[in-house]
């Protein structure tokens, strides 16, 4: 297989990425907020590690628990966001 045979096949096995707008922003944007909400009501000792300059402002929540809920929060936006591209809602 040559290179550009190679590089044509794998472009074609990836669905094509969703232009930004203000709509998928709104989409990742309550994905993180659900996903905070989520992970503030279930993990057993969200304030560990680490304090954030403002803790008041995440409930008192620590960097870990932060960055583990944002993280999340962007995973589950980017499979919402690519879903409803698919569907059509988006």
């Amino acid at each position: 297989m040559t290179f550009v045979t190679l590089h044509a096949t794998l472009l074609a096995a990836f669905p094509s990425s969703v232009p930004w707008s203000p709509k998928v922003a709104l989409v990742m944007i309550l994905c993180n907020i659900l996903a905070i909400a989520v992970g503030k009501a279930t993990m057993k000792y969200p304030s560990a590690g680490p304090a954030l300059p403002m803790p008041e402002m995440f409930g008192g929540m620590g960097f870990p628990a932060l960055l583990a809920t944002t993280s999340f929060g962007h995973v589950l936006g980017i499979g919402m966001i690519l879903g409803l591209a698919s569907s059509g809602a988006l």
